[in-house]
């Protein structure tokens, strides 16, 4: 008697066991549609995996292929949030967007910025403008593209107080991911260091969103850049890691959003401002909520030795010619300049001469020529302390490039010369502007 209960306590208990597998069964399928409890636990594992290599899935868990022109897709814009950031300062720009009051949005960086391969009209920046315009009819507002080739954030920090804040932008886009280089890593993270803290402690406390760019290698500063970023909390959209996981993934071909290594054409510039506009248009409806302190740039990620750079520049005082000519015409982006030139190899003794006030800093912007190139020196209260080499023959074309000339411990006064020095055949200099910190 004994064993048949024990018989069918046995039988019961098997019972229950097994339905209690065939509804852990049910309960898995139910969740991920078609996936058994094993397969979930591999493709939760994988998915982390994913997401570590910067690759994401829809929210039901299917990759969602990106089709050129089209919209962008989930991937896309999780690969894109290199760093959400503190969004206080953009979320109090969108209350003001949406109060109809005047805002102005600036874009600082290179030639993607400025449009190169896209035009003005179709570049990123303009792009992103015309969502604002469309979003908010009742605002006026203003859109400056301080984009500018060739240049990365050094020249950056030390043209953006006349050609942004003193624009007194509400919010500024910063993109030089691709013309910062691993040249001169140091100098360009302090640079880019400086150019965040100058446009977040100036007088219109505009908020700061930070962007990433590509060549077709994946060459980019953005992880340099990234370090500064995390440290303040300050926003960062990728365009690099986004398009070049769809690129990866095959659903789309460099040569479908770009006509060389590095610039986006229409359709690439069509996505990064779908990225952009994707994160903007999550701070702005959720502006209301969006409450506490900002960001705190106080404690700075490098040295930061460029804050409040500046350019001393045709037309500006203190600046003495001695055979050299002072000229109107733009190179490189700027307009005006200061020239040398010999059709004989012989400067006869050209130069020119800077008395610059208060700086602890100093550095160049020359021209660098494919043709018809020379060197020339740098005194600094009358010691030589660089040569500086301006030939780029073979090159893609004329540009301005800078150089770090010296720097010092304490603010002063300091007098800074200019010497081509003679070649063997028809030469000609570029002084661009001399850059103070």
């Amino acid at each position: 008697m004994n064993k048949k209960l024990l018989a069918v306590i046995c039988a019961m208990a098997m019972a229950l066991s097994l339905a209690g597998c065939e509804q852990t069964g049910t309960s898995s399928n139910a969740d991920s549609g078609t996936t058994s409890s094993a397969e979930s636990s591999t493709t939760e594992s994988s998915a982390e995996e994913s997401k570590e290599e910067s690759s994401a899935e829809s929210e039901d868990g299917e990759y969602v292929k990106y089709e050129l022109g089209g919209e962008i897709t989930p991937t896309m814009v999780k690969n894109s949030r290199l760093n959400e950031g503190n969004k206080v300062r953009l979320a109090n720009v969108f209350k003001k967007f949406a109060a109809g009051e005047e805002v102005t949005v600036a874009f600082i960086g290179g030639s993607i910025t400025q449009g190169v391969s896209a035009g003005n009209d179709d570049c990123y920046a303009k792009l992103t403008y015309n969502w604002f315009t469309e979003k908010y009819p009742d605002a006026k507002i203003n859109y400056v593209n301080a984009g500018i080739g060739a240049t990365g954030s050094y020249i950056g920090v030390h043209r953006v107080q006349d050609e942004v804040i003193s624009q007194k932008p509400d919010l500024v886009f910063v993109e030089f991911s691709v013309n910062d280089t691993e040249v001169n890593t140091a100098r360009d993270k302090e640079s880019y260091d400086s150019l965040l803290i100058t446009l977040w402690e100036s007088e219109t406390k505009p908020a700061v969103v930070t962007l990433a760019t590509t060549q077709d290698t994946g060459v980019s500063f953005q992880a340099h850049h990234l370090e500064i970023v995390q440290k303040y909390d300050i926003p960062m959209i990728s365009y690099r890691n986004a398009i070049l996981d769809v690129i990866d993934k095959g659903d789309i071909v460099w040569k479908d959003i770009s006509d060389d290594n590095i610039h986006p054409n229409k359709a690439g510039h069509k996505v990064f401002s779908q990225l952009i506009t994707n994160y903007l248009e999550e701070v702005s409806a959720n502006a209301d909520s969006i409450t506490g302190e900002e960001s705190n740039l106080s404690e700075h990620a490098t040295a930061a030795g460029y804050v409040g750079g500046r350019f001393i520049k045709p037309g500006d005082e203190g600046v003495t010619l001695d055979g050299m000519i002072e000229r109107d015409n733009a190179f490189g982006g700027f307009n005006g300049n200061w020239i040398a030139k010999t059709s004989d190899g012989d400067f006869k003794g050209a130069s020119m001469t800077f008395d610059v006030k208060d700086c602890s800093n100093i550095g160049i912007v020359f021209g660098m020529t494919t043709a018809n190139s020379c060197t020339f020196d740098v005194l600094v209260d009358g010691e030589k302390v660089k040569t500086i080499n301006t030939d780029f023959s073979g090159g893609w074309g004329s540009y301005a490039e800078c150089a770090d000339i010296i720097r010092f411990d304490e603010k002063g006064d300091h007098t800074v010369q200019i010497v081509p020095n003679n070649t063997n055949d028809t030469a000609l200099l570029y002084i661009v502007r001399l850059a103070v910190a």
